[in-house]
């Protein structure tokens, strides 16, 4: 094949002769510069896995996570606890709302307690955000439109 490549003047000679020096599979090796096997190719080729993490920093990571969401699910309860204290008129029975508030919100942190799932702990938490700020929202419209309403009766 060389000398087909040599006498039609495709090859030049000095790799010719540096052909002519190696084995048949290192010169196709030098001419393509590709894998000589299946198992060569997909290596190159494929997507590899991640290395896989050893049970003691799988284990670290997983209480770095609980301990990330633990401290916001706590955030979250004391922000809840800070906000109820706005609501200080009674319910239809003579309940404080701040009462009521404050025992759902302990029922629904209790009953979320030993959720695993992260997607679902991040929902929880996520939606209770917006929840305790859609409250504090509301309420300081509706005191804002009652400090407004007494404006005018004095005027």
């Amino acid at each position: 094949m060389i000398r087909n490549l040599q006498k039609s003047h495709i090859v030049a000679p000095n790799f010719i002769s540096k052909a002519n020096q190696l084995s048949k599979s290192q010169w196709w090796r030098t001419l393509h510069n590709g894998p000589d096997t299946l198992e060569e190719l997909l290596d190159r080729h494929v997507v590899k896995e991640k290395p896989s993490l050893d049970d003691d920093e799988t284990e670290i990571l997983n209480r770095q996570r609980l301990t990330s969401t633990r401290r916001e699910a706590m955030c979250l309860y004391r922000d809840i606890l800070r906000a109820t204290r706005f609501f200080m008129w009674p319910d239809s029975r003579g309940i404080l709302w701040r009462d009521i508030l404050r025992e759902n919100a302990r029922k629904e942190f209790e009953d979320a307690r030993f959720e695993k799932d992260p997607e679902i702990i991040t929902r929880l938490l996520v939606g209770g955000r917006d929840a305790v700020q859609a409250a504090i929202d509301k309420l300081a419209e509706k005191q804002r439109a009652q400090i407004e309403k007494e404006r005018n009766d004095r005027n």
